[in-house]
C-alpha cells in the first residue's frame, strides 16, 4: 500500500488535460511508441473531434523514483458540468489532484467548481501550468491567479507542457511525494467504491472500484449493496490501457470486476461492494442515483424504425447509465421516446451517437425541464412533459427547478451578461474580482432558462471568454403556464411548453410568424395559433393556394362565374375540415432556435 498513488486530473474543457494524461503514459512506458496516439483515453471518434472527455477512464502506471518502483493509478475524469456526479466519484477514489491551468486562458469556472470537490474530499491539489509552449502564455498572471485561489507558494506551481512533454517528470515526482498512500485496512471485511462501469458486448457490464479496506479475489461471491444484487467474481485485475486479469486486487488498489451483469441499471456509479459472507458494517458516503435534468422527446423521422430506435437506445443506456428513457406517443410525430438527460451537452451527445454508431436520424422536440404541480385537490404530481401539466383551472401553482449559475468572465463583457442573465429571470447574488480584469459573478436562476440557448448566447456575447458552471439548489414556485400551439384547432402536442406567463406572449407571436415562413401553403386555408387553456394569444394565418377557377369562363352571363366560386369555396370549407396539416422537420428544429 505504501508504494500506491491513486490521483486524478482537474481542469476546464480544452486545458490540455487528454494531452498531459497522454505525455504521462508515454514517459512511464504505459504505452507503446506503437499504441500511443493523441487523446489515448479518448476512445470514441466524438470525444476525439470535440477534444472532450465523455466518459471517463481510469490507467495503472508504473513509475520508479530513487530505486523503489510505485504503482500510480490515473482517474481520468469528464471536464464538463453535465458529468459533475461521475467527476465526484472519480475523486472520491483519489488522494490526490492535478489541477491544470491553461497558461493563456487562466482559472475558468469549471476549474474552480471541480476543485471545490476535490477540497471536500480532503485531496491533496498539485497545481500545473499547463501549455508554456504556447507565444500566448501569461505564467506571471495565471501564477497568481493559481496562488490565490488554492493559497499555495510559487514554488509549488509546477511548469508543464502537454505537447513538448516539458515539466513532466516533475509532475510524476510531485504525485510520488505530496500525494498519500491510500489509508485502509486490509483486514477488514471488503468494502470497495464503483466509480464507473463500461459495456462490453461480450463479458456484459464491467464494473471499475477502488478497493478501501479489505480485497477481492477471483471467484468470490460478492454483493453490491445499494442494488442488494449478488454475483460470484469471474474475474478481477487492473486497468492497463487494456484489461490486465489478477488472482487479487487488495486494499488501495484500482481494478474491474466482470460477472456476467447484462442489465445497465444493476450497476450504479457510488455503490459500494462487499462480501456475501462477511459484510462490511456500513456503505461508503455520497452515493446518489443520477437525476435527469433536461427531457426531451426523442423521435425517428420514419414511423416504421420505432423498434430499432428502442433496440439503439437500450444499447447506448448500457454504454451511459444516466441515459432514462421511457415510450410516449404524439399525435404530429407518432411513437417515440421521452428521455431524460443530464444536460444540454449529454442531449447532443447521445442525439448524435444516435446517429453516428446506429444510423438513426431522429426529430428531438423542445428540451424542457421537470416540475412540480400542486392541484387544488390537494395533489402533487411529477411533470417531465408539457401535455401532462393539468387543466389551469385545476392548478393551485407550480414549482420549477433553480440553478445556482457560476460565471467567470473578463470585466468588460459584465454589463452585457448580466442583461442576459436578467432578461432569463436570474437573481444577481454575488460579484468577485478574482484579479483586476476578470469577474466572477454568482447568480440564482431557473433552470428552464439554461436549458434553451442560453450557453449559446453567453458564448457569442462575451466573444468566447466567458465560462459557465451550474449546480441545482431547489425548487420554487413560479408563475408558469403551458402555452399550446394550434394547426387549424388541432393543438400540436410536439411544439407544447411550459414556460413564465410573463414571456408567453412573445413566445407564442414568435413561433406563429416562424410557423407561417415553415410551414408549405395547402389549398385551404391554415390558422397557427398559440393558447393558454382556452384563450389564445397570438394567431396567423397562412393563406390558401389560389386556383383560378374561372380561367376557362370567357365571356357570357356572371352568374356561371359566381357558380364556379361558390362551388370552390364549399370544396375549401370541406377540405379545412378533412385536410391535415404536414409539418415539415425544419419546423420543430426551428423552434429551438426561436429567439435567434
Amino acid at each position: 500500500m505504501e508504494n500506491i498513488r491513486n490521483f486524478c486530473i482537474i481542469a476546464h474543457i480544452d486545458h490540455g488535460k487528454s494531452t498531459l494524461a497522454d505525455r504521462l503514459l508515454q514517459v512511464t512506458n504505459t504505452v507503446s511508441e506503437r499504441d500511443l496516439k493523441e487523446q489515448t483515453l479518448d476512445d470514441m471518434d466524438l470525444e476525439r473531434e470535440r477534444g472532450i472527455t465523455i466518459k471517463s477512464h481510469a490507467i495503472q502506471m508504473s513509475y520508479t523514483e530513487e530505486g523503489v518502483e510505485y504503482t500510480l493509478n490515473l482517474i481520468d475524469t469528464p471536464g464538463h458540468v453535465d458529468f459533475s456526479y461521475e467527476v465526484s466519484r472519480s475523486i472520491a477514489a483519489c488522494e490526490g489532484a492535478l489541477l491544470i491551468v491553461d497558461a493563456s486562458q487562466g482559472i475558468q469556472a469549471q476549474t474552480i467548481s471541480n476543485l471545490y470537490l476535490a477540497l471536500d474530499h480532503n485531496l491533496v491539489i498539485i497545481p500545473v501550468m499547463n501549455k508554456m509552449d504556447l507565444p500566448g502564455a501569461m505564467p506571471e498572471e495565471v501564477q497568481d491567479q493559481i496562488m490565490d485561489l488554492i493559497l499555495c507558494d510559487e514554488e509549488d506551481i509546477i511548469r508543464a507542457s502537454g505537447k513538448t512533454g516539458e515539466g513532466v517528470d516533475k509532475i510524476l515526482e510531485a504525485i510520488i511525494k505530496r500525494v498519500p498512500p491510500p489509508k485502509g485496512n486490509p483486514e477488514a471485511p471488503l468494502k470497495a467504491l464503483i466509480f464507473d462501469s463500461v459495456f462490453n458486448s461480450f463479458r456484459g457490464i464491467i464494473a471499475y472500484f477502488k478497493v478501501i479496506d479489505g480485497e477481492i479475489r477471483k471467484n468470490d461471491k460478492v454483493k453490491f449493496i445499494h442494488t442488494k444484487k449478488e454475483y460470484i467474481a469471474d474475474e478481477v485485475g487492473v486497468l492497463k490501457l487494456t484489461q490486465l486479469p489478477k488472482p487479487v486486487i487488495k486494499t488501495g488498489d484500482v481494478g474491474y470486476i466482470i460477472s456476467g451483469i447484462k442489465e445497465a441499471n444493476e450497476v450504479k456509479v457510488g455503490d459500494t461492494i462487499t462480501h456475501v459472507s462477511r459484510p462490511t458494517s456500513e456503505a461508503v458516503k455520497g452515493f446518489e442515483d443520477v437525476k435527469p435534468m433536461v427531457f426531451a422527446g426523442i423521435y425517428p423521422v420514419d414511423t416504421d424504425d420505432f423498434e430499432e430506435l428502442r433496440e439503439a437506445m437500450a444499447k447506448l443506456q448500457l454504454n451511459d447509465a444516466s441515459l432514462v428513457f421511457e415510450p410516449e406517443s404524439s399525435a404530429a410525430l407518432g411513437f417515440g421516446f421521452r428521455c431524460g438527460f443530464l444536460g444540454m451537452l449529454h442531449m447532443e451527445i447521445i442525439q448524435e451517437r444516435l446517429e453516428r454508431e446506429f444510423g438513426m436520424t431522429v426529430i428531438t422536440t423542445v428540451p424542457n425541464v421537470s416540475y412540480i404541480a400542486y392541484t387544488k385537490g390537494g395533489t402533487t404530481m411529477v411533470v417531465n412533459n408539457p401535455t401532462d401539466l393539468p387543466d389551469p383551472v385545476n392548478i393551485d401553482y407550480v414549482e420549477e427547478p433553480f440553478i445556482n449559475a457560476q460565471i467567470i468572465t473578463s470585466d468588460e463583457y459584465v454589463g452585457a451578461i448580466m442583461g442576459l442573465c436578467m432578461d432569463k429571470r436570474g437573481i444577481l447574488k454575488n460579484q468577485v474580482y478574482l484579479t483586476t480584469n476578470r469577474v466572477e459573478l454568482a447568480f440564482e436562476m431557473p433552470m428552464a432558462e439554461v436549458v434553451f440557448d442560453f450557453y449559446d448566447k453567453l458564448k457569442s456575447i462575451s466573444r468566447g471568454y466567458a465560462s459557465f458552471d451550474y449546480h441545482p439548489i431547489e425548487y420554487r414556485q413560479s408563475h408558469l403556464v403551458k402555452l399550446d400551439i394550434m394547426l387549424n384547432t388541432k393543438p400540436v402536442d410536439a411544439l407544447s411548453a411550459i414556460i413564465h406567463r410573463d414571456k408567453a406572449y412573445d413566445y407564442g407571436k414568435k413561433i406563429c410568424l416562424k410557423l407561417k415562413e415553415l410551414i408549405p401553403k395547402q389549398q385551404f386555408e391554415i390558422a397557427i395559433q398559440a393558447g393558454i387553456g382556452a384563450k389564445i394569444i397570438a394567431r396567423e394565418t397562412i393563406k390558401a393556394m389560389r386556383k383560378d377557377v374561372t380561367a376557362k369562363c370567357y365571356g357570357g352571363d356572371i352568374t356561371r362565374k359566381r357558380k364556379l366560386l361558390e362551388k370552390q369555396k364549399a370544396g375549401k370549407k370541406r377540405m379545412r375540415q378533412v385536410g391535415n396539416v404536414e409539418i415539415p422537420q425544419s419546423a420543430f428544429m426551428a423552434v429551438l432556435k426561436i429567439n435567434d
